[in-house]
C-alpha cells in the first residue's frame, strides 16, 4: 500500500509548470480525498493508510498537511526522491491519472467547495475521521460500473 504523501507526489508529478499550473496544500488534501474515495469504491480498499479527517475547509490527510505547510498557499514543491513507476502499479497510475483529470483542472477553492456539498464531510464532525464505509458508499454513486 502506498503512502498518502506519495500519492501527493504523483500528482505533484503530473504538474505543467511551463502552464502555470500548481497544487497548493489545500488543493492537494482534496485531491488526496478524491483519489481514496475512488479507489475505496472501486476496489473496496484504501489507496493509503493515513486517515482523512473533516476539518473546516474540506477533508484533510493530517499527517500530509503537517509536512506541507510551511507552504501556507503557495504551490507545493517535493522532492521527487522516490521512483513512483515502483510504488504504483498500471491500475492505481490509472486511477489518480483520471482523479487529476477530472478534479487537477479546479482550484482550490473550487475543490473545497464541492468537498462541503458531498456526505462524507457533511456527515462527519469537525476533526473526526471520516470513515471508509461512508467514503466508499459515497463514491460508489459517483462512478460508472
Amino acid at each position: 500500500m502506498s503512502k498518502a504523501i506519495d500519492v501527493g507526489k504523483y500528482f505533484l508529478s503530473r504538474v505543467d509548470d511551463e502552464s502555470g499550473d500548481s497544487i497548493s496544500n489545500l488543493k492537494l488534501q482534496k485531491l488526496l480525498y478524491y483519489a481514496q474515495g475512488f479507489h475505496l469504491a472501486a476496489y473496496d480498499e484504501p489507496l493509503f493508510p493515513e486517515r482523512i479527517e473533516a476539518w473546516a475547509h474540506g477533508p484533510v490527510v493530517p499527517d500530509v498537511y503537517h509536512r506541507l505547510k510551511q507552504f501556507g498557499a503557495d504551490p507545493v514543491q517535493l522532492p521527487q526522491d522516490v521512483d513512483l513507476d515502483e510504488i504504483f502499479g498500471d491500475r492505481e497510475k490509472e486511477l489518480l491519472d483520471e482523479v487529476y483529470s477530472v478534479y487537477g483542472q479546479f482550484s482550490a477553492a473550487a475543490l473545497r467547495n464541492m468537498t462541503h456539498d458531498e456526505p462524507p464531510w457533511k456527515q462527519t464532525a469537525q476533526g473526526c475521521t471520516i470513515s471508509y464505509d461512508l467514503m466508499r458508499d459515497y463514491f460508489k454513486t459517483r462512478i460508472a460500473v
